[in-house]
């Protein structure tokens, strides 16, 4: 059975007022034709762009969303999450200010996963074979229902990233990005470590204790999660090894299936809102702290409740516009572990 897609064609990305309008248009439609129930609190799960890029999606693409949200009552707020790496989104503090700087204030910005990437809760994977529980940012994964607002483009790793890397990296907390990125349970240096205790009340499945030396981590009790390492204000929690670099630079095959149940762990019991904007369309992700160009002429905007179709038509617009990324095997690998269906009715607008 094939999915609704809604899809508005615009020509030009640095015309705001189109694109706003388009997104405005395919929401409007969904909404009318799908009968989706929007909930009292609905949160926008966006990107803010990292400092020094120039194509992340800008506040104003999202003004007509965010008035027929409000027009039906929602109590709004954007959300985002911490990374892994250092810059400008590596906590909460540092991420608040790159919002407004980038020009995002028309509601209020709600860091999913807290300061540190300490609020965090297990969710299941259904069906997963790499993770049976995801660590979810507990401001998503509390919330009854998000708007994913995904810029599809491409990624060094991932091949592509829409709304299942929305979901994914950007549902995360900085532990399951650990997960997903290197798959390795974190250690403790006890050169660092200063017995502070953090580590130890933060671990829900009380594989920390301490040691003569320093805290110690039980690696049969852990699920590696990274909680402990996103709380730890001394750096003393590594997760550093040879098998985890290998497979956060090589990417591939297992890391696009881990991205996929993270994904299915997010959109699970939800009834999510989905909307790709396909224009400043790149070759790499807004996470790069650089201008970038586009690598297809603009497409349009497309809605769905389906993450899986809603990718699947992006994928397929920009492949007939020139442009064919890797990664198109996490939409068979979204598909066979029930997210959602890569066969799909387009509608345009």
């Amino acid at each position: 059975m094939s999915s609704e897609v809604y899809f508005v064609r615009v020509k030009n990305a640095g015309d705001a007022g189109e694109i706003s309008a388009a997104a405005g248009k395919c929401l409007q439609t969904l909404l009318e034709k799908s009968g989706v129930a929007l909930a009292a609190a609905v949160p926008l799960k966006l990107h803010f762009g990292e400092r020094g890029n120039r194509t992340y999606l800008p506040q104003t693409y999202y003004d007509k969303v965010i008035e027929i949200l409000q027009a039906h009552d929602c109590q709004l707020s954007y959300a985002e999450t911490t990374v892994l790496y250092g810059g400008s989104r590596a906590d909460g503090e540092k991420h608040l200010k790159l919002a407004a700087d980038h020009g995002f204030d028309k509601l209020p910005v709600v860091i999913a996963d807290g300061n540190s990437g300490e609020a965090a809760v297990m969710v299941d994977v259904p069906n997963g074979h790499h993770f049976e529980k995801a660590s979810i940012a507990k401001y998503l994964a509390d919330a009854e229902q998000v708007v994913v607002l995904s810029h599809f483009k491409g990624h060094m790793l991932a091949g592509f990233g829409g709304a299942i890397k929305q979901l994914s990296m950007g549902f995360a907390s900085k532990g399951g990005k650990m997960a997903m990125h290197l798959g390795v349970k974190p250690r403790i240096m006890s050169l660092f470590c200063k017995k502070c205790g953090l580590c130890e009340k933060r671990c829900n499945e009380h594989a920390i204790s301490r040691g003569k030396r320093s805290f110690i981590i039980d690696r049969e009790k852990c699920i590696g999660c990274g909680a402990c390492y996103s709380i730890c204000p001394h750096h003393a929690v590594s997760i550093l090894s040879i098998g985890g670099l290998w497979n956060a630079l090589t990417g591939g095959r297992v890391f696009r299936e881990k991205l996929v149940e993270y994904a299915g762990a997010a959109h699970h019991n939800k009834r999510n809102i989905y909307i790709n904007f396909a224009v400043n369309v790149t070759a790499g992700c807004d996470c790069e702290p650089h201008p970038m160009r586009k690598c297809v002429s603009d497409i349009g905007v497309f809605a769905s409740l389906d993450p899986v179709a809603v990718d699947q038509a992006c994928y397929d617009a920009v492949a007939q516009s020139g442009k064919r990324f890797r990664g198109k095997e996490q939409l068979h690998y979204a598909e066979k572990i029930g997210i959602g269906t890569r066969d799909y009715e387009l509608t345009e607008l």
